[in-house]
C-alpha cells in the first residue's frame, strides 16, 4: 500500500507536476481565505495556501461583488466583509473510503493514437484523484499530511475544505455527470449567469447575473500567439459532459506532420477535461483541463481553459444562448 510520499514521487517519475521547484511554505491563514473565496464563487484556482496572481484575482472578484474598492489586497474593508465567514474551516480531516479511492487508474501514454486505445483518460493514481476532488494538488496534500499517511480505506487525511454545502443536483442530468459533480465537490447551489465575460489581460472569466452583478469569477488560460482568443461576442451552443475529444491535427499548428485524426476517450485527464461548453465560434469552446496548477500560466490553442472543478461549476450556471464576450 502506497504512502502519500510514495505516490507524489511516482507522479514526479511520470513527468507530473511534482517535478516543479519547491514552492514557498503553505500558509494556513491564506488557505482559509482561499477556501472562503472558493465557496463564495470567486475561485483562487488551486487551494494551496499561497499568495499569488490567482488569489489576487479572486479577491478582486469578491471586492467587485461587494462594492468595495478593488485593490486585490486583504485590506481592512475586505477583511471586514469576510468576517461573517470566519467560522469556515480551512481544512477538513476525513476518513478515506473505498469509494474515494476507487479507480480504475491508467498509465497515459504520449501520442493521441495510443491514448485513443484507452477506455478512458482517467486519473493516474488515487492521489491525483483525491487532489482534484478537493481542488488542490498532490503536493499540497503531502504538505498537509504526514509522508507516512497510507492511502487505504479507514485512513484519516487532511484536505482543503472544498466540501460543498449541497449535493442536491438536478436528477434529470445524466448519471455519469451527476457522479462527476459529486466527485469534484461542486456545490449544487449555483447562481445563474446572464452573461459571461472572458478578460484576456486579467486571465479571468466573470459571470454576471441579470442585474449586471458579478456573481462568480474563475481563472482561465486564453489562447496563445499562434491561436489568439477570438475577441468579440459569441454565445454558448450547449454543453458536452464528460466529452470525448476529436483530435484533428489540421487544427493544431504544433501537431506532428505524421499525426492522424483520433477520437480520444472521455476523462479528467483528457485534453478538454470533464466538460466542453461549445461556442458559436467554430472549433472554440470553454472547457476543463488535466493540469489546474498551470491555468493562467501557459498558453492554449485558442480555447478557454479552467480547472475541471471550475469548468463543471460554470456549466451549471449557463445554458444554450448565454452570451460570451471575449475582450482584451
Amino acid at each position: 500500500m502506497k504512502t502519500i510520499a510514495a505516490t507524489v514521487l511516482g507522479l514526479a517519475l511520470l513527468g507530473g507536476a511534482a517535478t516543479a521547484a519547491p514552492p514557498p511554505p503553505l500558509d494556513r491563514g491564506v488557505l482559509k481565505v482561499q477556501v472562503i473565496l472558493d465557496k463564495l464563487g470567486f475561485s483562487p484556482g488551486v487551494l494551496d495556501g499561497r499568495r499569488g496572481m490567482t488569489l489576487t484575482a479572486a479577491i478582486k472578484g469578491f471586492q467587485e461583488n461587494r462594492g468595495l474598492p478593488i485593490t486585490g489586497e486583504l485590506d481592512q474593508a475586505t477583511v471586514a466583509a469576510l468576517k461573517p465567514y470566519a467560522g469556515v474551516e480551512a481544512t477538513k480531516t476525513l476518513t478515506l473510503s473505498a469509494q474515494a479511492l476507487a479507480g480504475p487508474y491508467y498509465v497515459i501514454p504520449k501520442g493521441e493514437d495510443k491514448q485513443a486505445e484507452l477506455p478512458a483518460l482517467g486519473y493516474r493514481s488515487p492521489m491525483e484523484k483525491l487532489a482534484e476532488m478537493f481542488h488542490t494538488t498532490p503536493q499540497v496534500l503531502m504538505e498537509l499530511n504526514s509522508p507516512q499517511t497510507m492511502l487505504k480505506p479507514g485512513t484519516k487525511v487532511v484536505f482543503p475544505n472544498a466540501l460543498p454545502t449541497s449535493r442536491a443536483y438536478d436528477q434529470k442530468l445524466r448519471p455519469d455527470w451527476l457522479a462527476t459533480l459529486a466527485m469534484l465537490n461542486v456545490d449544487a447551489n449555483q447562481p445563474q449567469a446572464d452573461k459571461i465575460v472572458v478578460d484576456k489581460s486579467d486571465k479571468v472569466l466573470k459571470a454576471y447575473d441579470k442585474a449586471g452583478k458579478l456573481v462568480a469569477l474563475f481563472q482561465v488560460t486564453t489562447g496563445s500567439t499562434h491561436d489568439p482568443l477570438p475577441i468579440g461576442t459569441w454565445k454558448i451552443n450547449g454543453a458536452d459532459y464528460n466529452p470525448k475529444f476529436h483530435y484533428n491535427p489540421a487544427l493544431f499548428w504544433d501537431a506532428d506532420k505524421n499525426d492522424k485524426k483520433a477520437m480520444l476517450p472521455p476523462g479528467p485527464n483528457g485534453p478538454v477535461g470533464v466538460v466542453w461548453l461549445d461556442l458559436s465560434k467554430p472549433h472554440y469552446g470553454i472547457h476543463g483541463t488535466p493540469v489546474p496548477e498551470l491555468i493562467g500560466r501557459t498558453a492554449s490553442h485558442g480555447c478557454v481553459r479552467l480547472a475541471n472543478w471550475n469548468a463543471a461549476r460554470l456549466a451549471m450556471m449557463v445554458k444554450p444562448g448565454t452570451p460570451v464576450v471575449f475582450q482584451e
